[in-house]
């Protein structure tokens, strides 16, 4: 893959450019289950934070857990400003970033993590500036994998037809909404398959974006 082959750069946020310390979500899970009378387990709490387990919805209610009440709680018990302190920018998607900068390249942002939390992230890490298109996904959007959100972000960035991109994410989801909406694929795999328990398919699978720069 060489980044010079595309018109635009599209990204998710959580797991793919950004990570939170596990004491925050540890205690984001404590504070769920307390609400619910229902303790999570770390294995639990690992799986639903990063998706491991495919479909959210699907894994909650594997684990017995009503998703309609799950998450009015966990964002209720989310506090944004503590979350930002605890979120991080990975060394490797600063540093193509960095490139992306450089080259003036529409640069856009999708993901499901709510505006509230989102933008003390992004306020915090100083990545605000770095997108032409931020979209936080919601009913009117609609969800990974439809192709609606990155459809807005496209819109907003103004891609012509005839543009080549790319959505890079951490999720199957992520994959599925970037064939959905005719971009090519790149799944960034940071918790390894093994932890995954599975392999999800991309036009490209990397561990870090270092193997992109590389590439290019």
């Amino acid at each position: 893959m060489v980044l010079a082959e595309y018109d635009f750069h599209l990204f998710d946020l959580d797991g793919t450019l950004v990570d939170a310390e596990w004491a925050y979500t540890r205690g984001v899970f404590d504070r769920v289950g307390d609400r619910l009378g229902r303790r999570f387990s770390d294995r639990e709490a690992y799986v639903l934070w990063h998706g491991l387990g495919g479909s959210r919805a699907g894994t909650l209610r594997g684990m017995g857990v009503d998703p309609d009440r799950f998450w009015p709680a966990f964002h209720d018990v989310e506090d944004p400003l503590a979350r930002a302190e605890a979120t991080y920018l990975h060394d490797d998607a600063a540093r193509l970033l960095d490139r992306l900068d450089a080259a003036d390249r529409p640069v856009g942002l999708v993901t499901h993590c709510q505006q509230f939390l989102a933008e003390p992230v992004l306020d915090r890490l100083d990545l605000d500036s770095r997108f032409d298109a931020i979209v936080c996904c919601t009913d009117e959007t609609g969800w990974k994998p439809d192709p609606g959100p990155l459809e807005v972000a496209m819109d907003a960035i103004g891609v012509d037809p005839r543009d080549r991109g790319y959505y890079a994410g951490d999720g199957e989801s992520d994959v599925g909404a970037a064939w959905n909406a005719g971009l090519d694929a790149v799944h960034v795999e940071r918790v390894g398959h093994a932890d995954r328990g599975r392999c999800v398919l991309g036009d490209r699978r990397v561990e870090g974006f270092d193997e992109l720069l590389e590439a290019t």
